[in-house]
């Protein structure tokens, strides 16, 4: 069937109204508008030559710290009698640098060596009779 008939559909043709996105400024802006407001333009501010080096942080939570240690070393300190001496964990020997608060400690004294503590970590540290040391 040759032209535009309703009854009858159109042509298939290749790209009307252009390929995938095109036009979200112009002539699909009604569509653009209002179903993606905000789609168009940036947010933010701009870093002029920011250097990661300065933002190198990773951090362990303290119910992972006592995974650091071996697996001997944890059971010898985790036993059921509490033994006399607390493990040292240095976590940044293990390549972390900040210790943050989340999940439990087991209640034995344990002292954590890192670059930086959040509260809530040093609160837990502290509950079970354990010390935040800080290394830089």
């Amino acid at each position: 069937s040759s032209g535009i008939n309703a009854e009858y559909g159109g042509k298939h043709r290749k790209h009307p109204g252009g390929r995938g996105n095109a036009g979200g400024q112009h002539h699909h802006r009604i569509n653009f508008d209002k179903y993606h407001p905000g789609y168009f333009g940036k947010v933010g501010m701009r870093y002029f030559h920011k250097t990661n080096n300065k933002f190198f942080c990773p951090s362990i939570n303290v119910d992972k710290i006592w995974s650091l240690l071996s697996e001997q070393s944890r059971a010898k300190y985790l036993e059921d009698k509490p033994s006399e001496k607390a493990p040292v964990i240095d976590v940044v020997q293990a390549g972390y640098y900040k210790v943050l608060g989340k999940g439990h400690l087991p209640k034995r004294p344990v002292i954590v060596k890192a670059k930086f503590f959040s509260k809530i970590a040093e609160k837990r540290i502290k509950e079970v009779g354990g010390a935040c040391v800080l290394t830089s």
